[in-house]
């Protein structure tokens, strides 16, 4: 494995150094911050593989800090710790844009195995979902990669980063069919059985804001019995 830097942002030192420990034998240089404050500043203004990020932070709690990075529109993975094993803090956490999740007490070797995990998808993410052209024009839709912009007929459609992931994703191969798993491990980059109705929920969206008749769309079609995919014939 490549060297990656990772931020940690945890305030108990002994689970800190116990993860600084594992990941400098997985080669990762390692920056550590104790506030959740200080850690969303040093997550903007540094470029990172991977965030740890534990959810109860004095300063700023680990939902805000992760709810920040992607209002930035930052794509850097985020590994979420927590002491809670309430399902719906789950799924908050992967709502708000955590590509996965670790309750409290958890194994080293699970640990690992999750780091290497999100790595991997991380790097298969780039060779396979990247557009070949920064730009995408079809039938009135434009789709500017490099500046995160989408142009519907001449207006600006603003869309969530998750959101923006999707478009990118399916336009870029048209007619390519994509299953719900397959949009969980490329876009939000965590395969959980069970959570194909996140898929649903953004595609919805997404058709809400760039389709005239969401009922019949002309961009984002179904592929029954598969997932979506986007139209080939435009």
């Amino acid at each position: 494995m490549d060297s990656k830097n990772v931020l940690i942002i945890e305030d108990d030192g002994a689970i800190t150094e116990l993860l600084t420990i594992h990941l400098a034998d997985l080669g990762c240089r390692i920056t550590a911050e104790k506030n959740g404050q200080n850690g969303l500043t040093r997550a903007l203004s540094e470029s990172f593989e991977l965030i740890i990020l534990d959810v109860m932070l004095p300063g700023l709690n680990g939902m805000e800090v992760c709810r920040k990075i992607r209002q930035s529109d930052r794509q850097t993975p985020i590994l979420m710790l927590t002491a809670r094993s309430e399902e719906i803090d789950k799924v908050m956490g992967l709502e708000t844009g955590a590509d996965d999740y670790l309750t409290k007490p958890f194994s080293v070797r699970e640990f690992i195995a999750r780091v290497r995990v999100i790595f991997r998808r991380n790097e298969e993410k780039a060779r396979y979902s990247s557009p070949q052209s920064a730009q995408i024009i079809i039938a009135g839709l434009e789709i500017d990669v490099d500046k995160r912009k989408v142009m519907l007929r001449g207006e600006r459609i603003e869309l969530s980063p998750r959101e923006f992931e999707l478009i990118v994703l399916l336009a870029s191969n048209p007619g390519r069919s994509y299953s719900r798993k397959q949009l969980l491990s490329l876009v939000w980059g965590y395969d959980f059985e069970g959570y194909e109705h996140t898929v649903n929920t953004h595609i919805n969206r997404l058709r809400g804001k760039i389709e005239t008749d969401v009922s019949n769309p002309t961009f984002i079609l179904t592929t029954w019995g598969i997932g979506y995919r986007f139209n080939e014939e435009l």
